[in-house]
C-alpha cells in the first residue's frame, strides 16, 4: 500500500495521521501543535492558490502550509479509496 501525505487529502475527507517524516524543528513544531501519529485530521479547505491548508483536529482548526503537509505521512479513513488514481 502507497504511503499518502496529508497535502494529498481531498477537501472534506479525514485521515490518520502514521508518521511524520520531519525531523529537528519542523517535527517538534508539528507535535507542539498536536499532530501525532493516531490523531484524526480533516481537511476543512484550502486558500485561493491552494496554500495553506486548513485542518480540524483535537477539537479546534489549524492552518498549515502545504510543504508541512507533506512531511505528515496519513491512512485515509476513507473505505475503497485505495487508490483511484
Amino acid at each position: 500500500m502507497k504511503e499518502l501525505t496529508l497535502n494529498n487529502v481531498k477537501i472534506g475527507s479525514s485521515a490518520i495521521v502514521s508518521r511524520l517524516g520531519s525531523i529537528g524543528p519542523l517535527k517538534r513544531r508539528l507535535i507542539d501543535m498536536g499532530i501525532t501519529p493516531g490523531v484524526r485530521i480533516k481537511v476543512k479547505k484550502t486558500a485561493p492558490l491552494g496554500d495553506p491548508l486548513e485542518i480540524e483536529l483535537r477539537g479546534y482548526e489549524l492552518s498549515i502550509r502545504r510543504s508541512e503537509a507533506g512531511n505528515i505521512f496519513i491512512k485515509s479513513e476513507e473505505k475503497g479509496s485505495e487508490s483511484n488514481g
